[in-house]
């Protein structure tokens, strides 16, 4: 077993769910930064402002911000090829808004970008990952075409900047969490189909200019898509749950069908009049959309879900996504997501056959607890069955279908908050935090078992899974 010499290893983070210093130099608050912790069995709340009362996980992150060079360092020591990240908007222009951009959130990514270039890490760079400036909130954030102009004045801001030290670029983090999540996905606090739908066409469109707008700024930027990597099966061979999983995932695939082939597919133009939902166009917007389709497509894999007839189709609950239905021949995980190895491989293949684009994964890992020794180790073969399994099938997609992917960044390397729940103690990294859901800790760093299991990996590219 080995994967092409071109592979990119790596993994994947995010700032809000890192770096912390969420208040100092310069930085304005995010609209992750007024979602608390799910501690005691509650969901996540926004609060619109800081209550000095609650816990806002992403104020203390895991100290990234002041630990970068010590991080950065051991992803050199694994032996990372890529690292994707992303980088906080509001440290950039504190209100979304500003004249003029912070010179000291400009600084800290070139360190960021320099120390990778140092170590040949590739960054692979999101734009946009679930944390709007809260400033745009005076818009209505994505609801208003406003917002477009400002988040291409921050494109612009950092494809200068960052020309000659970034290639790749992802405009939105998962993308298509706008139908199950709108406040992470982009600010939008009205949870309506119509609002949704607004929110996400000005995200196309804000997609589209960027890409447009990068590579007439440099040949050598490439710019793709994210796409939450949902995927369904039929809950029976029964015609009815086939068509209903077909529904589910048009509710999905739409957004990677705008950003990939540049027009709205007939299927949801059909749904939306059917609900009298109506778009903000105006004149010139559809060629836009398809100037502006992306270069590739970078996606998230975690679980698979299973849909019947009596699926409802709206999404919520786990993940944002609750489709009444378990997978019987699937284990789970300590927060009950299903463990699918297989459907890496489907996924790409339905992704490829579908846009015929090149792939990244860019999100891919197990969240568990784990336990630390007396001697500081953790002893994580959970988590290293998990990757090994999860990486047979993505060789098998490149090998015996033919899939070309790019590259593989596990999420998320070092322990980091939880998105979807705001806490530390669902821990997905090779190396060890040292943290508590409160922020209380050393923050230090130290290597599990599978830190030096995916080296191994690293080192041989991909030959080692098959002598375990």
């Amino acid at each position: 077993m080995s994967f092409p010499k071109s592979f990119m290893w790596g993994g994947a983070t995010a700032a809000n769910q890192c770096e912390g210093a969420y208040n100092k130099d310069g930085k304005g608050l995010s609209t992750a930064d007024v979602m608390t912790s799910s501690k005691y069995g509650h969901p996540r709340e926004v609060t619109q402002t800081i209550d000095e009362t609650k816990h806002y996980p992403s104020h203390h992150g895991v100290n990234h911000y002041e630990r970068y060079e010590e991080d950065i360092k051991l992803f050199a020591e694994m032996g990372f090829e890529c690292y994707r990240m992303s980088i906080a908007w509001s440290r950039i222009f504190p209100n979304g808004d500003d004249a003029e951009p912070n010179e000291a959130g400009l600084k800290f990514y070139d360190n960021i970008f320099d120390l990778c270039l140092k170590y040949n890490i590739e960054p692979i760079v999101t734009l946009s990952h679930f944390e709007t400036p809260l400033g745009l909130q005076k818009y209505g954030s994505w609801l208003s075409r406003e917002v477009v102009d400002y988040f291409m004045n921050y494109c612009e801001t950092v494809f200068q900047r960052y020309q000659g030290k970034v290639k790749y670029w992802i405009t939105f983090n998962e993308i298509n969490v706008m139908s199950t999540k709108p406040w992470m996905a982009g600010g939008i606090q009205e949870d309506t189909e119509q609002a949704r739908m607004t929110a996400a066409y000005h995200q196309f469109l804000a997609s589209a200019k960027a890409v447009q707008l990068a590579h007439d700024m440099s040949g050598a930027y490439q710019v793709g898509m994210m796409y939450n990597g949902h995927i369904a099966y039929p809950a029976s061979p029964d015609p009815a749950d086939v068509t209903r999983t077909t529904q589910f995932m048009h509710q999905m695939l739409f957004y990677a069908d705008v950003q990939c082939r540049g027009y709205y597919p007939n299927y949801k133009i059909k749904e939306f009049e059917r609900n009298n939902i109506t778009l903000p166009i105006e004149e010139g917007d559809l060629d836009e959309l398809r100037a502006g389709t992306v270069d590739f497509i970078s996606f998230s894999y975690y679980l698979s879900h299973v849909v019947g007839e009596d699926t409802p189709l709206k999404f919520v609950g786990l993940n944002g996504v609750k489709t009444g239905y378990k997978n019987p021949t699937l284990d789970t995980s300590d927060w009950g997501w299903s463990i699918d190895p297989s459907g890496l491989r489907y996924i790409l293949n339905l992704l490829y056959d579908r846009y015929q684009l090149p792939l990244m994964i860019v999100e891919n890992g197990l969240g568990a607890v784990d336990k630390v020794e007396e001697d500081g180790s953790v002893h994580d073969a959970y988590r290293i069955e998990y990757l090994k399994k999860h990486l047979i099938e993505l060789e098998k997609a490149i090998e015996i279908d033919g899939v070309p992917v790019l590259a593989y960044a596990m999420w998320g390397p070092f322990d980091i908050i939880s998105a979807s729940t705001g806490e530390m103690k669902k821990r997905y990294g090779f190396i060890y935090v040292d943290v508590d859901d409160d922020g209380n800790g050393t923050y230090n760093r130290y290597k599990k078992d599978s830190f030096y299991w995916y080296q191994k990996v690293i080192e041989t590219n991909g030959a080692s899974l098959k002598f375990e």
